[in-house]
């Protein structure tokens, strides 16, 4: 008796799923029983040879093993074996009554891996299916999609990237329940961290400095951790001059958008902002305030840099105070060259208490935080808040 009649759960190997084909009833449950404790399990019989234009639907099933009765209908069987055998990699076993030579010959032409002789022994049907098992492709996992990249730049500094970003990362974190990275490249001087009263001992220079060793365990090492659950991969603390190729950085958003549902990145003022960053991200933020030199800035940035973004690019304006900005919608439309997208209200004092306290405002209630917490719903495919469960206007 073959080990494998003690049960496939003995030895812990994989069960093998098997289609059996056989007209003749009799015949093909006698195949079936002696299948029965092996390490193969039947998926399902096929009381009747399938069309061959069934054959594309017979392999998508995903069969390790396919099992055919030669006896039935010999001609029609050999035409089926040599159509699944010519269009796959799945075995295929054959089984009848008759020890011919000949026939033997035939099978193995038409693609055939065993010839089975009625009635069959159980050892002898072991050993077919430990080469099956041999010869079954390894399945590779599937290829997980690179999660998405959220881009925050600003016309010049000082408009507040950071403060949006890092607020932006949190809410997204605790909105969509997924994987959230904030990653500062506003270097050398970025300060998403500090907003977040995170410290750490790596930061976004050591991953860059180490490209050759960067892959998903060493980037772990290097991230630190929010109270809400965003990982973040900050600046460095002191002053770190670095000249990071845009190889170095798509690198290393390769293989953070490998680990992670969602890439915040912090890139700072726009006028340093890298090629990949661009080319692969999902949103860009384009963060300006309503001033002269600033929507001047942007104009160009938005004509010169960010045109190719299309859709993909969305504006907010920061500190936005409509009683008091001086310009109205019409010319800051007209600057921009497009419609604004989000605007944050000015809230100088909460955003000052926020930083000096290191309490990113995501945690609270204010008229900024509601804002920002809407892009974030808004990254991550949720519907906006209800009115009725809103306690402030969305334009402050």
């Amino acid at each position: 008796m073959s080990t494998y009649a003690q049960g496939p759960d003995a030895l812990n190997v994989h069960v093998l799923s098997v289609a059996l084909i056989g007209p003749e009833q009799q015949r093909r449950q006698a195949v079936a029983m002696v299948l029965a404790g092996s390490q193969a399990s039947v998926t399902r019989e096929f009381s009747a040879y399938p069309q061959l234009d069934d054959v594309p639907q017979l392999l998508d099933a995903g069969y390790d093993v396919i099992i055919v009765d030669l006896d039935s209908d010999q001609e029609r069987a050999l035409d089926l074996v040599e159509h699944i055998c010519g269009n796959s990699s799945v075995t295929v076993m054959v089984y009848s009554r008759q020890s011919d030579p000949e026939l033997l010959v035939r099978c193995m032409r038409a693609g055939a891996r065993e010839f089975l002789i009625q009635p069959i022994a159980a050892s002898t049907i072991a050993e077919a299916l430990v080469r099956a098992s041999v010869r079954r492709p390894v399945k590779k996992p599937s290829k997980k999609a690179l999660g998405k990249l959220l881009v925050f730049a600003g016309a010049k500094g000082g408009s507040g990237v950071s403060t949006v970003a890092g607020n932006f990362a949190i809410s997204l974190a605790r909105e969509s329940s997924h994987s959230t990275l904030l990653l500062d490249l506003d270097l050398p001087l970025g300060a998403a961290a500090l907003d977040l009263g995170i410290t750490s001992q790596f930061s976004t220079v050591n991953a860059l400095q180490n490209i050759s060793r960067l892959d998903s365990h060493f980037l772990s090492t290097m991230l630190a951790k929010h109270s809400s659950g965003l990982s973040v991969l900050s600046a460095p603390d002191q002053y770190t001059p670095i000249n990071a190729s845009d190889e170095a950085i798509a690198k290393l958003l390769t293989v953070a958008r490998q680990d992670f549902d969602y890439v915040v990145v912090d890139a700072g003022s726009s006028t340093r902002i890298n090629k990949s960053l661009l080319e692969g991200a999902t949103t860009v933020y384009f963060i300006a305030q309503v001033s002269i030199s600033e929507l001047r800035n942007a104009n160009r940035m938005i004509s010169e840099v960010f045109a190719p973004l299309g859709p993909r690019l969305e504006i907010v304006l920061n500190r936005y105070a409509p009683s008091s900005v001086g310009i109205d919608e019409e010319n800051i439309t007209k600057a921009l060259t497009r419609p604004v997208t989000w605007k944050i209200p000015s809230d100088y004092r909460a955003v000052q208490r926020a930083q000096n306290t290191a309490t990113p405002l995501a945690q609270g209630e204010s008229p900024v935080a509601e804002i920002i917490r809407q892009m974030a719903r808004t990254a991550c495919g949720l519907p906006a808040v209800p009115d009725k469960k809103r306690k402030f206007s969305l334009f402050g």
